[in-house]
């Protein structure tokens, strides 16, 4: 059975242990700053850039390690995309039903998910107009995103 807020079934899972200090035996954070920058370089997006770094170099929490969170540090090095990596692939995934809905015209769940994921994006979009990261004249539309993640 489904929980009544979260939209999702439950699940249980392991979590991160909580963390005060870097431990001694990761990466220092010379070093830790200079894969993000490489990986950066790479073409990873900063979810991926997490990712490898615990996986690949055994780095618990990068913010721990430098102070500062793994898109903060591709920001400084000027290599950010132009949309925040959370509002593209929401619209990468409004771009998929927008294209399964032109060949399938009667399929009324997906165009649901279609109004649900295109009212994610207008929430984000006001957010990020209100913290000054999108300009106050970017709009959304689906021909837009089309063009923009495609």
């Amino acid at each position: 059975m489904a929980r009544i807020y979260a939209r999702r079934k439950g699940r249980s899972g392991s979590s991160a242990l909580p963390r005060s200090e870097h431990p001694a035996w990761a990466p220092e954070p010379k070093e830790v700053e200079e894969m993000v920058g490489k990986l950066s370089k790479e073409g990873f997006s900063t979810a991926e850039i997490g990712l490898q770094l615990r996986d690949s170099h055994g780095i618990p929490s990068v913010k721990l390690a430098t102070g500062k969170a793994v898109a903060a540090m591709v920001r400084d090095a000027g290599l950010a995309p132009d949309l925040p990596e959370d509002l593209s692939n929401l619209m990468r995934k409004a771009v998929r039903l927008g294209e399964h809905l032109e060949s399938n015209r009667k399929d009324v769940h997906n165009r649901r998910a279609l109004q649900l994921t295109e009212s994610k994006i207008l929430r984000l979009v006001r957010y990020y107009k209100r913290n000054s990261v999108l300009p106050d004249d970017w709009k959304y539309t689906l021909a837009n995103a089309k063009l923009l993640v495609g």
